[in-house]
């Protein structure tokens, strides 16, 4: 066993804040997921540095915000040449690994040019042998600095990677099924989906059964004394959905409130953003639903999610037998949450509130942290550096101009603060102009939050987060507030310009 410690990263794909029985959720049961955080911090004002998968999944492993990694939306490519934590870990000594979802290059055929995709669906389902893609068999390793990698692509029940050949040796007949769900749109980007999948096949087993192997042959000594980074990653509960087994009927829609918010849609198409945005892409972002429909896709979502509890619950099990809980850091946290209902939408995209901005996490350090709660304020691009920190690596052997904090004094000290505001950047590239081509920024105070949107002269949201956690009275136009409203305006600008990139890098003479 190395001295060095070992790091289990767990992340989870459209996952709430709320979504968890240790977070108030009176009806979801996640076990597991509070006993990780009864025996470590959970942080209850996490939010992510961009509410899409491939920018903030960018931003964990960077440390850069999308301006200066370039992922600013999804269907960009994560350069190979950027500075990563896994590249550290593995020149410090390191054996990475990972498994499950990754979203570094996009799963569908670009808009343009000749870039031939790692994580393209279609050529790992549909592969022309009169093409070399780096796809299958020829699946670069290491990936991005992961020496080892068990890729799982897609969502829901549409799913292809290394997982697709894990399913054919198992049944055939689900790989068949499998394959023809790529051909239906509905099981792409749907809210629901019909699947023949059962628990056993689904594919959190083998992203488990990957994990758990690794931690073994980590433990017979396969790797001599190197430390791990493994990186667990489940492609839940992102939708479509369709709960395997037992747990499509765990949870009964009939027994779904309803948010307090939900009445609110109709308001919505007077906003000067969101009136023209709304349903642009309903199956996929900002999608307006009905009582019946949102009932279902909840109590799915619920269903989903206590999945995945049970699915971490062996990995933390594994963890436990093998001898490693005293000697390793486990992190657990999702790129980005859903809307669930609030304001009358589901789904994620660009708008002014909480549920896809507000994520878990949950940090355990063994010698470090102890059983507690706290409410300061913590960004997904300050993981990387704590990470880091945390390990013992140098500043100088880190990538270069990391743009978190360390939030190690808030690990040791619960009522610590470090940050006094979270950033969020928004772009939205779909299409060369359209359908959505937009960028807002986000700016996250104890306080408040502000929404400020390109091209919109003279508004913005401003929301009380103590007062009105419902997000229904905004505060741009309030006279008593204009001072206030200035000074978060001002805050925004000043961030922006702080972390707006510097690269390429001056190489001239001064």
């Amino acid at each position: 066993m190395s001295e060095k410690m070992n790091v289990l990263f767990i992340i989870s794909d459209q996952h709430r804040a709320d979504h968890m029985g240790c977070s108030g959720n009176k009806i979801l049961k996640t076990p597991n997921l509070d006993r990780l955080a009864s025996e470590g911090i959970r942080f209850t004002n996490a939010f992510c540095a961009n509410p899409m998968c491939m920018p903030n999944r960018a931003t964990l492993l960077t440390g850069y915000y999308p301006n200066m990694h370039g992922v600013r939306s999804n269907g960009m490519i994560l350069p190979e040449d950027l500075p990563t934590i896994t590249q550290t870990l593995v020149n410090r000594g390191w054996h990475t690994a990972g498994f499950g979802k990754f979203h570094h290059q996009c799963d569908m055929p670009p808009y343009k040019g000749d870039f031939k995709s790692a994580e393209s669906f279609y050529d790992w389902v549909f592969p022309d042998k009169r093409e070399s893609t780096p796809t299958n068999e020829n699946f670069p390793i290491p990936y991005y600095d992961y020496q080892e990698v068990g890729i799982v692509l897609g969502h829901g029940t549409a799913l292809a990677g290394h997982y697709m050949g894990w399913l054919e040796e198992r049944s055939p007949e689900h790989y068949e099924s499998m394959k023809k769900r790529w051909s239906d749109p509905d099981a792409i980007f749907g809210p629901f989906i019909e699947s023949d999948l059962t628990v056993d096949l689904y594919p959190n087993a083998y992203i488990v059964e990957k994990t758990i192997n690794f931690l073994e042959r980590h433990a017979r000594g396969e790797y001599g004394t190197k430390p791990f980074y493994l990186h667990c990653s489940f492609p839940d509960p992102h939708h479509p959905l369709h709960p395997p087994g037992r747990y499509k009927d765990m949870y009964k829609p009939e027994d779904i409130p309803l948010p307090e918010t939900f009445d609110d849609l109709e308001n919505l198409f007077s906003h000067p953003f969101l009136k023209d945005n709304i349903n642009r892409m309903r199956d996929a972002m900002l999608r307006e639903t009905n009582e019946e429909e949102l009932r279902k896709f909840i109590a799915y979502t619920y269903g989903i999610i206590s999945s995945l509890d049970d699915s971490i619950g062996q990995v933390l099990s594994a963890i436990e037998k093998l001898g490693y809980a005293n000697n390793t850091i486990v992190v657990y946290t999702s790129d980005h949450g859903d809307l669930m209902g609030d304001h009358g939408m589901i789904f994620k995209g660009p708008c002014p509130f909480d549920g896809p901005l507000h994520i878990p996490m949950i940090w355990r350090v063994p010698g470090v942290t102890k059983s507690a709660v706290s409410d300061a304020l913590i960004s997904s691009i300050d993981y990387p550096k704590t990470i880091l920190n945390l390990l013992g690596i140098p500043e100088r052997k880190q990538p270069p101009d990391m743009q978190g904090y360390d939030m190690t004094p808030v690990l040791e000290d619960p009522n610590k603060k470090v940050r006094d505001y979270c950033l969020i950047e928004h772009d939205e590239e779909v299409g060369p102009k359209g359908p959505f081509y937009c960028r807002l920024r986000h700016l996250i105070t104890e306080d408040y939050k502000l929404t400020v949107y390109e091209g919109i002269n003279g508004y913005g949201d401003i929301f009380d987060r103590k007062n009105d956690p419902q997000e229904l009275h905004n505060l741009w136009y309030k006279e008593d507030f204009m001072k206030n409203k200035h000074e978060l305006v001002e805050c925004l600008l000043q961030e922006c310009l702080h972390v707006q990139t510097r690269y390429p890098k001056r190489i001239a003479p001064d």
